[in-house]
């Protein structure tokens, strides 16, 4: 039988092959037919390849090492495997129905199922491969911000959500809030989208400001507040476990940004090196600025300052690479570099919240700032056309707000619901023991570390 079965097998496989796989392509050209036609641009499909890998790094090894690093030794797996499990997830959600309610239609506040299982994108018989490689390299990228951004607000309610309402959490909001925010500013009719004419509130959001770090930033605040504070807190030090893990994260992070901002000018050409020289230029400027602030302040820079610094200036410049030059970059990092370093510090001591990682103190604040500070900076040398306030256009000072606003209203009221009806129905947290066994045994059943 198994003979019988190994035998079919090859048939079918053989069968395929020889006929160039049309049968499971419903009639498509053939890929030697396409290519005698094929005209893209070989350095803009490279670099854009290269770009969606470099943002797929970011989620893991990056942020699963710098998330990693920071948790107590007991929940160092739990965090690998939100990441690690979001990658695949989310990935597949994305494919099924996520890019089409991020980008598809004509209504201004969201997006239809036009492009479900990635129908239009993928080569068909209506749709040549030639036709379809800009839209799945623009897919695939767009894809890698889907994954990132739900795995950011892991960082809020760390050491103790459940896995399994981790990924209902993360799955619902994928789709309802981040798609939704996607649309409005990235989705060519979106109503808040720079390049529509008819948009209400154009605002500038080159790489993700409002759509990933204000959203989840928000989102993370909420969860931080409803799962509720980690057992222990404030009467017991939780220090990270490992800080050489998550400065190599931090390290992978910042290469890793290239990637995602850079790559967002969709093109090797002069957008790409522009964004690119800023997001360095940021991320350097936050180093310096955290690290000098605890310096001042505590008599001593750290390692961990260093690094959460350089992730604040990257999170600050996303909304601008594509509107400011290098030194504003500068600017930038070293404002929210500032900011951030407050926000992680005397903010969250003031009101008490657990947020676990930072998450909000980073990406929601960070987010903010460089949101804000793109509708100061904004040159007409780098755009092209939309100017900021600096420059004489005091009104997109007005969209950015907008911006900001409809972000985090989403992301907290839609991360609120979510929460309260998960847990009515899943529980968000572990139970006592559990929390206390950590995540790693109690979810996982796995151990990072066994000393012998």
């Amino acid at each position: 039988m198994k003979k019988i079965f190994l035998r079919g097998a090859i048939a079918f496989a053989t069968v395929l092959l020889m006929t160039g796989i049309p049968v499971l392509a419903d009639d498509a050209e053939t890929i030697e037919e396409v290519t005698e036609v094929v005209t893209i641009d070989s350095g803009n499909v490279a670099w854009m390849l290269t770009s969606s890998a470099l943002v797929l790094m970011m989620t893991a090894p990056g942020l699963a090492l710098f998330y990693g690093g920071l948790v107590r030794k007991k929940n160092i797996l739990g965090v690998m495997m939100q990441c690690v499990f979001l990658m695949g997830m989310m990935s597949v959600i994305w494919a099924i129905c996520g890019y089409s309610l991020a980008f598809g239609g004509t209504n201004p506040y969201f997006g239809n199922f036009d492009h479900l299982f990635l129908k239009g994108i993928i080569p068909s018989a209506e749709l040549s491969m030639e036709a379809s490689v800009d839209g799945m390299i623009f897919t695939v990228f767009q894809g890698m911000f889907f994954i990132i951004t739900p795995a950011l607000i892991c960082g809020a309610f760390a050491e103790r959500m459940k896995f399994s309402t981790m990924c209902v959490y993360s799955a619902l909001w994928g789709v309802l809030i981040y798609c939704p925010i996607a649309h409005w500013v990235w989705a060519d009719s979106g109503w808040l989208c720079e390049w529509n004419e008819a948009a209400l509130f154009p605002a500038l959001d080159f790489a993700g400001g409002t759509v990933v770090h204000i959203s989840s930033g928000c989102s993370a605040l909420v969860c931080a507040i409803l799962v509720g504070k980690r057992l222990g807190f404030g009467q017991e030090p939780m220090p990270p476990h490992n800080l050489t893990y998550t400065t190599i994260g931090a390290a992978l992070l910042w290469v890793g940004w290239f990637g995602f901002n850079a790559g967002s000018a969709l093109a090797a050409n002069a957008f790409a090196v522009n964004a690119f020289v800023a997001t360095h230029m940021a991320a350097a400027a936050g180093v310096v600025a955290w690290a000098g602030a605890e310096w001042v302040k505590r008599g001593k820079p750290s390692i961990l300052g260093a690094c959460s610094g350089a992730v604040a200036g990257l999170v600050c410049i996303t909304p601008a690479a594509g509107a400011v030059n290098p030194i504003h970059g500068l600017i930038l990092g070293f404002i929210a570099g500032i900011g951030c370093f407050f926000a992680c510090t005397t903010l969250k001591n003031h009101f008490g919240y657990d947020d676990s990682l930072d998450a909000f103190g980073v990406h929601g604040v960070g987010g903010t700032i460089g949101a804000l500070l793109v509708g100061v900076f904004a040159t007409v040398h780098i755009t092209g056309g939309r100017v900021g306030l600096l420059e004489g256009n005091p009104g997109q000072m007005v969209n950015q707000v907008v911006s900001i606003a409809a972000s985090a209203a989403l992301g907290i009221i839609g991360s609120f619901i979510l929460l309260k009806i998960l847990d009515a129905t899943m529980g968000l947290r572990v139970s006592q023991d559990e929390e206390r066994q950590g995540l790693d045994l109690s979810q996982h059943d796995e151990e990072g570390y066994i000393f012998l």
